[in-house]
């Protein structure tokens, strides 16, 4: 692990951040009103830049592992870590954010309620709390407090878990929205600051694109095809997103989420150009670089003065912890609300909030412990996708668009199949191979046998359903909260 330097101005600076941070939350959560859909979803209050804001940041969470891909990969990173999001997130926005909006539901599950039925909704709830469990954030925020202040990891985790989730207890959605704002603006100076002192010491293109291998200035850095698509495929988790749904039942009204989406692209596109950027400079200026999650910090220390430092590291933070409050806001709910009142049906806002806060320290416990024992971001999050995805996809997908439609037995059916075809062929890759070198089998990824098997099940559903009877509709179950 690399050593850095701090300057006082540069600690000051850090501690600014966070105490900003701080005030920001709870002063959001000083709001008179104290409704459940207050707390889950602010009220429906979103306008169009806060829903950039928040959406733009809340996506944007895995830096350490930008820097690591850009540093091995280049431009790459655009294609594979840029594309395929910007290009679903497209889909999204035409398809299906004025349709999230316009269900007026409050979380995920509410919409599986809606379509398929409570016994559905809950074990849906179960897949959203895995799928959004904050842990590769908790451990990539707390890496870099143990690389800034030499904390252990374990002190460092608590220290950031802490911090990150303090405020959410306040005011819910609209705490995280707000601490959002300011951390959208802080990443781009975050990554605006130590471009031009790059620039300054080492020169623009000419030099990156003579120290750099050729590769790197390809659009697949020399990656297979199959590796390639492989990105494609983890990038349909955008569809079944908690967080892009949280933010669309948010938003004022269906075009400001459906705008909202497309301009985010944008700002994606412009802060992916300036990761990217940082990225080859790191490869040209330190090759060989042992540990290239850490490339953006070694390079900061090639470049940056103090004060400037100080920017740059809170930019890095700031784009952790903005993902990491987000999610575990969505997990404490989804414990709260969506698995426990589901159980034990009760619709008073004072229930909704007091539980959802439970739910809360729960979440921030199991991701701690989850991040001590898992202590590989990327592992985590190729896991968790892998698995989970395919068998929230497609019933997700049906329950808005008819033409798609899913019987009630076979949507548990494939929440329940799907996930487990996928991590038998996950764990038989690792028990073939190892844990970081698996061996599938037919080199096929496990997520492609669980979106497999999840298309099986819905073509067999569908043909049962017409021969029993054509007609057959979904029951309406009308939620309120």
């Amino acid at each position: 692990m690399p050593h850095l330097h701090f300057a006082t101005a540069d600690a000051l600076l850090i501690g600014g951040y966070v105490l900003l941070i701080l005030i920001i939350g709870f002063r959001a959560g000083r709001h008179k009103a104290r409704t459940a859909e207050e707390y889950l979803i602010a009220g429906r209050s979103l306008t169009l830049p806060v829903f950039v804001a928040t959406l733009v940041s809340t996506w944007y969470g895995g830096i350490l592992g930008v820097g690591e891909f850009s540093y091995k990969y280049g431009i790459a990173n655009w294609v594979l870590l840029g594309a395929p999001f910007y290009l679903f997130t497209a889909i999204f926005a035409f398809l299906l954010a004025e349709k999230v909006r316009k269900s007026n539901f409050t979380t995920l599950p509410d919409k599986l309620e809606q379509a398929y039925g409570r016994p559905t909704a809950v074990l849906g709830s179960f897949h959203v709390f895995v799928l959004v469990t904050p842990a590769a954030y908790v451990l990539q925020l707390g890496i870099i407090i143990e690389l800034f202040f030499g904390l252990s990891l374990a002190a460092s985790v608590l220290i950031v878990t802490v911090v990150s989730t303090v405020f959410l207890f306040a005011g819910g959605l609209r705490s995280d929205v707000r601490t959002n704002m300011a951390e959208f603006v802080l990443m781009f100076i975050g990554f605006a600051t130590i471009l031009p002192f790059a620039y300054a010491k080492y020169g623009g293109f000419h030099f990156i694109s003579a120290n750099v291998p050729p590769l790197h200035l390809t659009l697949t850095g020399g990656n297979s095809v199959q590796f390639v698509l492989v990105w494609f495929f983890i990038a349909l988790w955008t569809f079944v997103d908690p967080a892009f749904h949280q933010r669309c039942y948010a938003a004022k009204d269906g075009k400001t989420a459906k705008c909202g989406m497309l301009i985010a692209i944008f700002f994606w596109f412009v802060f992916d150009s300036m990761t990217t950027t940082a990225g080859l400079f790191a490869r040209a200026a330190i090759p060989g670089l042992d540990q290239p999650l850490f490339s953006y910090p070694v390079l900061a220390e090639a470049v940056l003065p103090p004060v400037a430092k100080g920017m740059f590291y809170i930019g890095l933070i700031a784009t952790v912890m903005s993902t990491l409050s987000s999610l575990m806001l969505i997990s404490g709910i989804t414990l709260g609300k969506d698995i426990i009142l589901r159980l034990r049906p009760e619709t008073s806002a004072e229930k909704v909030r007091r539980l959802s806060n439970y739910g809360l320290i729960v979440a921030a416990a199991f991701s701690v412990l989850l991040a001590l024992l898992v202590p590989s971001v990327v592992r985590l999050w190729y896991t968790v996708g892998t698995v989970i995805v395919p068998g929230v996809l497609l019933p997700l997908l049906a329950s808005y668009f008819p033409q798609l439609r899913m019987g009630k037995h076979t949507a548990i059916l494939t929440m329940i199949i799907a996930p487990v075809v996928s991590f038998v062929w996950l764990l038989d890759g690792i028990l073939q191979g190892s844990l970081h070198q698996p061996v599938y089998w037919l080199s096929l990824e496990p997520m492609y046998s669980g979106l497999f098997a999840s298309l099986l099940l819905w073509g067999a559903g569908r043909v049962i359903e017409r021969r029993r009877s054509p007609d057959v509709e979904h029951r309406d179950v009308h939620i309120q909260y």
